[in-house]
């Protein structure tokens, strides 16, 4: 089942610099994506879905970043939470029906997750989450990138309910944009992933009544299903859509130095061993960071249980993605040459964009105190 043509494709890549030097969302690439049936291709097919795997939309926003990477980025975190939508569903959590078949409705996810200064992310909100006296919730505070702003109508988000001040509890929840309770700032202006319009997202007392609470759980790295699925879901397909960056920044740079004539040499610069070495250096970063992604993603579509290793490896994976992109990309700039820094140039748009993954979680930090716990055990006191 075909949901990304090379003729969508195509039509969304010739989009993507219009909309990166405009600093605009590209509704036309999400009107596209809905007509196509890709908003509900992750959904099971018992929900209305064209039930694509977990291996298989990963692949799709490969292909999807390679067009446009903020149109990717974007669309990806509706996919996460679809992602979050199945993995509830398996592990007996009926709240995962109703991301399912709202999905399949045309909802569109937004995720507002992070919060600025607060390092914890997944693990700990310091958004307050007020319980009501039905076992609903209100949120106030201030989450940030909070990507698809401008069109999301259904948002995953969480707080922290301090009623009970011995038991701090993380409340996860689905709220409905037309219920309001929120205020988007217009304070997007970065230097890469533009598209995405990820706008700091105001919660003011925003509801959720108890049928759109997904879980209440304590704080920390948990083993909980709805903490559990949005860190593997999330993992996996931005390190995924990263991966498209870096494989088309060596598409870029292979075509642009087989055009590309040496005046010392008189030949193309496809024929300088130097150049040649550093394409193929872009290629080798690369082609280490799908077997990793496809193995993550198989595991946990088919319930491996890799113990206590999941998140650190989670995070690796997300991390060696978004660490062979931004080599993969560097490598083919130093190849095209000064052409390639001028913002006409597709490689200029792809390096600003890959810089996008060093601000995403897990970042370097927390994935290496993750692994040195892994293997030294925690700090002695």
């Amino acid at each position: 089942m075909e949901f990304l043509t090379d003729e969508l494709l195509d039509r969304i890549h010739s989009r993507a610099a219009t909309h990166d030097s405009t600093n605009t969302f590209p509704s036309d690439d999400l009107d596209d994506l809905r007509a196509a049936g890709y908003l509900s291709a992750f959904v099971p097919e018992q929900y209305g879905g064209a039930g694509l795997t977990l291996p298989e939309i990963a692949a799709e926003q490969t292909r999807l970043a390679k067009a446009a990477p903020a149109t990717a980025l974007g669309i990806n975190m509706h996919q996460i939470i679809v992602g979050l939508g199945r993995h509830l569903v398996r592990h007996g959590n009926p709240r995962g029906e109703i991301i399912l078949r709202e999905a399949t409705k045309g909802e569109l996810f937004g995720f507002a997750i992070s919060e600025p200064g607060n390092d914890l992310v997944l693990f700990g909100s310091i958004t307050q989450a007020t319980p009501d006296a039905d076992g609903g919730y209100s949120f106030t505070g201030t989450k940030i990138f909070t990507s698809l702003a401008p069109a999301w109508t259904r948002i995953l988000t969480f707080g922290r309910d301090d009623s009970d001040p011995d038991a701090p509890q993380s409340v996860f929840a689905i709220l409905n944009r037309e219920d309001g309770g929120f205020t988007i700032k217009d304070d997007w202006d970065t230097l890469g992933m533009r598209a995405t319009q990820s706008n700091s997202t105001i919660l003011e007392g925003a509801h959720a009544p108890e049928s759109r609470i997904l879980t209440r759980t304590d704080p920390g790295p948990s083993k909980d299903p709805v903490v559990f699925g949005i860190f593997s879901n999330f993992e996996i397909l931005l390190g995924a859509t990263y991966q498209g960056i870096g494989e088309r920044a060596v598409e870029v740079a292979a075509e642009h130095v087989k055009t590309r004539r040496s005046v010392k040499n008189q030949t193309t610069y496809a024929n300088d061993p130097d150049i040649r070495w550093r394409i193929a250096e872009a290629a080798l970063a690369m082609n280490a960071v799908g077997p990793q992604i496809r193995e993550l993603a198989n595991d946990i579509e088919h319930g491996v249980d890799r113990g206590p290793l999941w998140m650190p490896q989670l995070s690796a994976a997300k991390n060696a993605s978004a660490e062979a992109t931004l080599r993969a990309v560097e490598q083919a700039i130093r190849a095209c040459g000064g052409s390639s820094y001028y913002n006409s140039h597709e490689l200029s748009r792809l390096y600003r964009d890959a810089l996008a993954g060093l601000f995403q979680p897990s970042d370097q930090e927390s994935l290496h105190g993750a692994w040195a716990n892994v293997i030294l055990g925690p700090i002695e006191k």
